[in-house]
């Protein structure tokens, strides 16, 4: 089980994000940040070509519900996956696969 959250402070632009899991390293997978721009977090059975390719599509300025559906739209596994972004613009997007094991 994977818990994950992004943190945006309006004022200072800071973002940060906080995972909590039983596995392994983690931190090389979930989180993703675009210092002062926006943040994608993947989990469950995670693709790793979310992250970067998530980041680029924000300092692109796509918005979040559009690098969502970019990024799961041709995902064969996505019905497996997780996923939620914060775009450059503040605003999140999300999602959950049918086939994501309940927490």
């Amino acid at each position: 089980m994977t818990w994950s959250i992004i943190f945006h402070d309006r004022s200072s632009g800071r973002i940060a994000i906080a995972v909590a899991t039983k596995f392994f390293a983690v931190g090389a997978r979930v989180p993703n940040i675009e210092p002062q721009k926006g943040a994608v977090c993947t989990q469950a059975m995670t693709n790793p070509l979310y992250g970067p390719h998530g980041l680029r599509l924000i300092r692109e300025g796509v918005g979040a519900a559009d690098v969502v559906r970019i990024l799961t739209t041709p995902d064969a596994g996505r019905e497996h996956r997780q996923v939620h972004v914060m775009g450059a613009d503040g605003r999140f997007a999300a999602h959950t696969g049918a086939e994501c094991v309940p927490w």
